[in-house]
């Protein structure tokens, strides 16, 4: 991790390793802005009383790295993100003027995915820090985890049955509610089949119609203009003299039959003659038989105009775009299978109503079997973690888990209650602590002041060690108000949760520091900054010198770094870890 312009730090590179690495260095040294670094890029609040005076913004860089499979890697690819070689490149600014800008793997993300990252990524316990394992709903699923087996079989079978009862319920609910909507729909469907099955249209119908009623309504005409084509083609009776194209057309063939066998070219034109004959002649036939069959019935005409007045009130209600009586037909087919839909919900409401029973019986069972399982892994908790806090100069300290219900009356039926329930089942599940005798159970971050809280915070850490997957902890000022063998204690116990997980911790004890697998001191020039050089990696000798300092306030004193190496002889031997 880079850190640049943040408090009292110029410009400096944190290196994190994985086990147990101790920060220190002396007050006002700018050991708090490694945690503060920390919070920065996991999406902590941006301060711009954080800016170095003088800088226009204060930037923190880190490096992740993370495995192949790891949801975080999974959702920053799914930001934008790109893993460099397997890692993750993060960053955070924040400018003097308080705007505050983060990057995930090379691209500007909302400062909000930096926190939904963190909260997978790193536990930070400290004295004003919003502690993850505060938060109920991280107890609970952390006991679930504790209880392994026990819990996760039932509770995979309660989720599946819960979601089988959201699902019912769901449609129940729409059914039930949409009745009176339903009702008026069915009505309305029923209205529209039954005009379209009393006026019984047939698709096309509407089409032969309006030729019909063109033709009724024009008969006359129509019968008129035949006669007078039929005369002009044959002849009319009643003027024998008139010419007729049948007349004129029989003189050009006999004119051109009487010479054609001079003329093979005339004789091609009187055989065209002739098929014109023979075609003016069906034509006339034609004209004749229309003329006779046309009749001008007022009362079909009125028939059609009634019939085609109600087929223009279905298309009106019941066509579609093209305005036809095949999308009238289609409407009724559909309105059909829509009622018997409509008609069998009252039936399906009953079955659903059965199977909603049903499913709540079985869903409550099935609490009931998580909750006992959660009963007997809390006790066991319990006493793992109040063990824990008696090494920890907390002899007198009990934690406890407080597992209840709340009613709802529209809840599940447990144990002669009515009681709310959700995904997780029907329990509030939240950690207590008593810190002293005759104290009552208070959650843990009431019951506890801040150095105590940090205590607390590890020992349950250290009895949910493999069963919570954040890979980091980091702990500032998790020593507070202790010394001696309960310093030991707390660093011993870091150490054990360091062989599950990457640790951090910002210590002032040696004792503390003793255990780390990697000590970083914290060191200002002597102008009162922190430069590169500032946060450096130290060797066994380095050590030595530091613990000393720690122990005595004198690096070379020789009393002090013999007992220093004797703290690192100590916390290296085999029996400590």
């Amino acid at each position: 991790m880079r850190i640049r312009d943040l408090g009292v730090i110029d410009d400096a590179v944190v290196e994190l390793a994985p086990g147990f690495t101790a920060v220190t260095g002396e007050t006002g040294a700018g050991k708090t802005m490694v945690v503060t670094s920390l919070g920065l890029l996991l999406g902590g609040r941006a301060d711009p009383g954080l800016v170095r005076h003088g800088a226009g913004r204060a930037v923190v860089e880190g490096r992740l790295e993370l495995p192949a499979d790891s949801p975080v890697a999974a959702r920053a690819v799914e930001a934008g993100a790109e893993l460099d070689d397997g890692a993750l490149l993060i960053s955070r600014t924040v400018s003097a003027e308080g705007r505050s800008r983060a990057f995930v793997g090379g691209r500007a993300v909302p400062v909000g995915l930096l926190a939904e990252l963190g909260e997978d990524l790193i536990a930070v316990h400290g004295q004003t820090d919003q502690q993850r394992l505060l938060r109920p709903a991280r107890q609970r699923g952390a006991l679930d985890r504790y209880a392994g087996e026990a819990v996760a079989e039932p509770l995979a079978r309660y989720r599946e049955t819960y979601r089988a009862l959201r699902e019912v319920a769901a449609t129940l609910e729409e059914l039930t509610t949409r009745a009176r909507e339903r009702a008026q729909e069915a009505d309305r469907l029923r209205f529209g089949l039954d005009e379209i099955a009393a006026a019984e249209p047939v698709a096309g119908e509407d089409v032969e119609l309006a030729a019909e009623a063109e033709r009724l309504g024009h008969a006359d005409a129509l019968s008129s203009a035949a006669t007078l084509a039929h005369a002009a083609l044959a002849g009319d009776p009643a003027d024998p003299e008139a010419l007729d194209a049948g007349t004129l057309l029989a003189q050009s063939r006999r004119a051109l039959d009487a010479v054609r066998h001079h003329d093979e070219r005339l004789a091609g034109l009187a055989d065209r003659l002739n098929e014109v004959g023979y075609l003016l002649a069906d034509v006339a036939g034609d004209l004749a038989g229309y003329a006779d069959d046309l009749d001008a019935d007022p009362v079909r005409l009125a028939a059609v105009e009634d019939r085609r007045s109600v087929l223009a009130q279905l298309l009106r209600k019941y066509g579609g775009g093209e305005n036809t009586l095949a999308e009238v037909i289609a409407w009724a087919e559909d309105g059909s299978a829509r009622l018997a839909e409509l008609d069998g919900d009252d039936e399906r409401i009953d079955q659903l109503g059965a199977q909603e029973t049903e499913l709540r019986a079985e869903l409550a069972e099935l609490a009931a079997e998580v909750s006992a399982a959660r009963q007997a892994a809390a006790g066991r908790f319990a006493e793992a973690v109040s063990a824990e806090l008696a090494e920890l100069a907390m002899p007198h300290a009990r934690v406890t888990f407080s597992i209840s219900r709340v009613d709802d009356l529209a809840g599940i039926e447990l144990d002669g209650r009515t009681v709310a329930y959700g995904p997780h089942g029907v329990d509030e599940v939240e950690v207590l602590l008593a810190p002293h005798p005759g104290a009552q159970p208070r959650p843990i971050a009431k019951g506890a002041s801040g150095g105590e809280l940090s205590r607390v915070m590890l020992a349950v850490e250290v009895v949910f060690a493999g069963a919570d997957p954040v890979p980091t902890y980091l702990f500032d000022e998790v020593d507070a108000g202790v010394g001696g063998k309960a310093a030991v204690e707390i660093g011993r116990r870091l150490a054990k949760l360091a062989e599950s997980a990457q640790v951090v911790v910002v210590t002032h004890l040696p004792q503390v520091a003793a255990f780390a697998d990697r000590h970083l001191v914290v060191e200002k020039t002597h102008d009162g900054t922190v430069t590169r050089s500032g946060v450096k990696v130290l060797n066994d000798e380095e050590r030595v010198r530091e613990l000393s300092r720690m122990l005595a306030g004198l690096e070379d004193s020789e009393l002090g770094r013999a007992h220093a190496e004797e703290l690192l002889a100590a916390a290296r031997a085999p029996r400590h870890r």
